[in-house]
């Protein structure tokens, strides 16, 4: 597999990141930087993707780099929006559009990375090419625009709630 020190670091901190935000759709339905499942989420998400930013299996820097920096602006105003802007029910959903964004945004290189790696020695894509692998990222694609559009439902019959409460 010829991981190196960080790339190792970096697949671990990933794999967390994943697990907060799977576990934050399974619970809430989104990834909800209010619980322990959105922090991980979003720290682990944060390192992953600093840490993206010093590998590089092709030299010098490529489209990888910028999915990491891309993420790194959608966390941060995602978590600029949870943190300053909690009164604000429309904040509400672009922070977990931010959110989900960015977690289909991480699945693209590891989609590809796992792909092209696993099962060692007999990886299940040759290259990036592989049709199995633009199959996948179809199919992620589907499951966020429909999970984005269910969260925007979601937040829109919770703030409805809110507003009955006031």
């Amino acid at each position: 597999m010829n991981l190196s020190v960080l790339g190792i670091f970096h697949t671990i901190i990933g794999i967390s990141a994943l697990a907060g935000a799977i576990i934050g759709y399974i619970r809430y339905g989104k990834i909800n930087m209010a619980h322990l499942s959105g922090k991980v989420y979003f720290y682990a998400t944060l390192i992953t993707s600093l840490s993206a930013l010093g590998i590089s299996k092709a030299g010098g820097f490529n489209a990888g780099h910028v999915f990491s920096l891309f993420i790194i602006v959608l966390i941060s105003v995602a978590y600029f929006l949870f943190s300053s802007k909690k009164e604000s029910r429309k904040a509400r959903y672009f922070e977990n559009f931010l959110l989900s964004f960015s977690f289909f945004l991480s699945l693209v290189p590891t989609i590809n990375e796992t792909f092209t790696r696993v099962p060692i020695g007999h990886p299940l894509a040759k290259d990036i090419k592989d049709p199995i692998i633009g199959q996948t990222l179809l199919v992620i694609f589907l499951l966020f625009v429909i999970g984005s559009i269910f969260q925007f439902m979601k937040q829109k019959k919770e703030n409805v709630e809110v507003s009955r409460l006031q």
